[in-house]
């Protein structure tokens, strides 16, 4: 795609954005179901994963993207709610089997909503990125109520995808410029 038919795909979406700001809100979903069988938890995020050819980013449709499965392509907002899935059903998995509760049967949900006029540049004062997430889990399991408060207290504590995003660790932004296949120079 280039500049121009990009152009083309936004423009009516700008335009709604400005028009219409709630419909640029938008909540991305993902699931996951815990193996019980091992600490594991298998990534189901609808249709849009189902549809896509492997884990190729691209822009979402409310960005001027294309359906999933025309494209083959996912939203990185997606992609991170899987991240956020996979970690959090693996961590409360292990905590569970370190804490000697069994879960039978199991589902981590994550959503989380998005402005995408702050992504697309409609409006300034959005934001840009997932303004709001949630994580919840259903368990099957004979635990107490109270002790499963506690492992998912310590799944919170120990995921490192959730911690990662609840605590905005130090990043750093480079540059290059490739002169020549194999060699970079850039900041």
């Amino acid at each position: 795609m280039d500049s121009t038919a990009l152009r083309s795909k936004q423009a009516p979406l700008k335009e709604r954005y400005k028009t219409d700001p709630s419909s640029a809100l938008l909540t991305l979903k993902t699931t996951g179901t815990l193996s019980s069988t091992s600490i594991a938890c298998s990534l189901s995020s609808g249709p849009a994963i189902a549809s896509a050819k492997s884990k190729i980013a691209g822009l979402h449709p409310a960005a001027g993207g294309d359906a999933p499965e025309i494209s083959g392509e996912l939203c990185s907002g997606d992609m991170l709610l899987e991240a956020l899935v996979a970690c959090a059903g693996v961590t409360l998995k292990a905590v569970a089997t370190a804490m000697g509760i069994d879960i039978t049967e199991g589902e981590v949900r994550a959503e989380g909503d998005l402005d995408f006029r702050g992504t697309m540049g409609v409006d300034r004062g959005a934001p840009v990125g997932f303004v709001e997430i949630r994580l919840a889990f259903v368990l099957a399991t004979d635990a107490e109520r109270s002790t499963v408060e506690k492992l998912v207290q310590l799944t919170e504590r120990y995921c490192v995808v959730l911690q990662t995003i609840c605590h905005k660790p130090k990043i750093s932004v480079t540059s290059s410029m490739k002169k020549e296949l194999g060699t970079a120079e850039g900041t």
